[in-house]
């Protein structure tokens, strides 16, 4: 056998260039770049690696570890999971910030590769800095906080358990049904210890991405409850996206006339003018695609995890006896709700929903009733665009300038606060890449940093990162990543003085906004400039102080050659409303507070439509 003799750092690296995926014929390489901070726990093992071969893996030095996974994770998903970046930090704070990042990466089921150093396999110089001690457990690390935030997870003690584990880490981070971060530990002694690796290892290796269908008697069940449905509704989730199925989606809506819903994920199934489109579904869906989902008699999902915002914590399909199919390459999720399992790729199984399902269309009535709502949505949109609210507007007159003034392929990216469930029911998505919105796990400050991964993934597209002052607080500091690598982001920053979405929720909860505000104790309100605080991070900053000013803002932004920070404020009051949909947020059951106790009479009126959804 013909051997290579490397470090384990030196190895990873060489393995992690030649990999490929190949799906429908087409290949490319799996790795994008590795992000990293250096530390004494992977400077000199995998760190030295990546300086003397830069030709094998870019390196993008990124500013904090939470923050360049969260890059990471847009990237993925931008590239439809077909390509992952990795992340390198040392052991010690550097590792668990990652965890942040991987959760959120793991909940929305995205591909990252997480490399933290590690603390000496050998123990011989133990205690070392940063190392965790447990007196009751010899090998353990900050590393394992990553365990339950991860779909694979190893901590390599000797150089050559490398030839499992990378075999073992790709092999799920290219499953679509299986798919999230992977953590390899890499203690700092074992990355730069020698080994004679099999030069088999390090050739081009290629992991195929099938699309699998379902089996023939699970299509003919589901076509047999379609056909006998009288008011069958569709949520398309963000299966539809990462399975390339939008253009097969809406040739089944248009063939059939059944209507779509969207979830946060799947945004962009549909164009939003699509006659079918009811837009988004749930807790922050918009009055038709409730309307239609709360009588509907089948519920066909497709790539949808079924969170509780699609469900609107399952009061959102409340027809009698409402059945459910799930179209999903995870089992797991293809059996929520009992529904009926297609366990399969979005777009084969969709195919042949199509082709069976020809002559067969839901009723006149129906199609009519489809329309007549998604006309009503439509004029409602327009009038949240343009509300003309003074003397400071509306988040919802920000998020209209915006979306009028983006192209068909610009891409907004969200996160936390109250802009996703606007954005969800308000922006008209032209493009099926053209929605970015973390909301699996709302993580607060993954806006710039997740917008930095959108942009990397596909410069040939503008990135609006749409971020609350609250989120932009907590992690801002990518922006100096965006002009180091020359990855221009328009960053349109909304201030309301504090958090606007929890104050808004604290309000219908009886609590009148406690702890949300920007203020000193006394209610003044705070002397921050988070414009000028963007300047000093290399950002180009515009104010805008009205809706002209900000679609001017947005105009000279165009002209900008490096990332554009424009800030706006806009009035925390005044919101968007709910649309019949419903989110559980248990209020205290005893309070000597009256609006708490309204709320709370409320809240279990309410929670009388919820669900079970036990029906096979």
């Amino acid at each position: 056998m013909t051997t290579v003799r490397l470090t384990m750092g030196q190895a990873l690296l060489r393995f992690l260039a030649v990999q490929e995926v190949e799906r429908d014929g087409v290949s490319r390489p799996f790795f994008g770049g590795c992000f990293g901070i250096f530390g004494h726990g992977n400077v000199a093992g995998f760190g030295q690696a990546l300086a003397e071969r830069p030709d094998l893996l870019s390196f993008i030095p990124a500013r904090n570890e939470q923050a360049m996974v969260h890059a990471a994770a847009g990237y993925a998903r931008m590239r439809n999971r077909l390509a992952a970046m990795a992340c390198t930090s040392s052991i010690g704070p550097g590792a668990t910030n990652m965890v942040t990042g991987a959760a959120c990466a793991t909940i929305n089921r995205l591909p990252v590769l997480l490399l933290p150093g590690d603390v000496f396999a050998s123990r011989r110089p133990d205690p070392v800095l940063q190392q965790l001690e447990v007196p009751w457990r010899g090998d353990c690390s900050v590393n394992d906080c990553l365990q339950p935030v991860s779909r694979y997870w190893d901590r390599l003690t000797r150089p050559e358990q490398l030839v499992p584990a990378s075999l073992a880490a790709i092999r799920v981070l290219t499953d679509q049904a299986e798919t999230g971060p992977v953590t390899l530990a890499l203690p700092q002694d074992v990355q730069a210890e020698a080994y004679d690796y099999p030069a088999e290892l390090f050739e081009p290796r290629v992991w195929r991405i099938a699309r699998p269908l379902p089996d023939t008697a699970a299509l003919d069940r589901a076509i047999k409850l379609i056909r006998s449905s009288e008011r069958p509704f569709i949520v398309g989730g963000g299966g539809v996206i990462y399975s390339e199925a939008t253009a097969v989606l809406a040739q089944l809506a248009a063939q059939t006339g059944i209507p779509v819903g969207e979830t946060q994920a799947g945004k962009g199934s549909l164009p939003y003018d699509h006659p079918c489109n009811l837009g988004a579904v749930g807790a922050t869906g918009t009055l038709a695609a409730n309307r239609l989902a709360a009588d509907a008699d089948l519920v066909i999902g497709v790539g949808t995890r079924w969170s509780d915002f699609t469900t609107a914590s399952k009061t959102a399909f409340r027809a009698a006896g409402v059945q459910f199919i799930n179209v999903n390459i995870a089992t797991f999720d293809a059996l929520k709700h009992t529904g009926l399992p297609l366990a399969g790729d979005a777009r084969t199984t969709l195919a042949a929903l199509l082709e069976r399902l020809a002559g067969w269309s839901v009723s006149a009535t129906y199609r009519a009733q489809a329309g007549r709502l998604q006309s009503e949505w439509a004029r409602e949109v327009d009038r949240l665009y343009h509300l003309g609210h003074g003397p400071l507007p509306a988040q919802s007159e920000v998020l209209g300038a915006v979306n009028e003034l983006t192209g068909p392929r610009d891409v907004v990216v969200c996160a936390a606060g109250s802009m996703p469930g606007d954005l969800h029911k308000l922006w008209r998505t032209r493009d099926p890449k053209g929605y970015h919105v973390e909301y699996g796990y709302s993580t607060m400050g993954y806006e710039i940093a997740g917008g930095l991964g959108v942009k990397m993934a596909d410069p040939s597209r503008q990135v609006y990162v749409l971020v609350g002052d609250g989120s932009y607080l907590m992690m801002a500091q990518e922006i100096v990543t965006s002009v180091q690598e020359g990855m221009k982001l328009t960053v349109v920053l909304v201030d309301n003085q504090g958090y606007s979405s929890i104050g808004a929720l604290s309000r219908s909860l009886g609590t009148s906004g406690f702890g949300t505000q920007l203020r000193r104790r006394n209610g003044e309100p705070l002397p921050i400039d988070l414009a000028t605080n963007a300047e000093g991070l290399g950002a180009h900053v515009l104010r805008a102080r009205d809706i002209e000013e900000l679609r001017d803002a947005l105009v000279a932004a165009r002209g900008i050659d490096r990332t554009v920070v424009i800030r706006v404020q806009v009035d925390r009051h005044v919101g968007v409303p709910a649309y019949e949909s419903w989110w559980d947020v248990p209020v205290a059951e005893v309070s000597e507070t009256a609006s708490v106790q309204d709320a709370r009479r409320a809240y279990e009126e309410a929670s009388r439509e919820r669900r079970w959804y036990l029906r096979p």
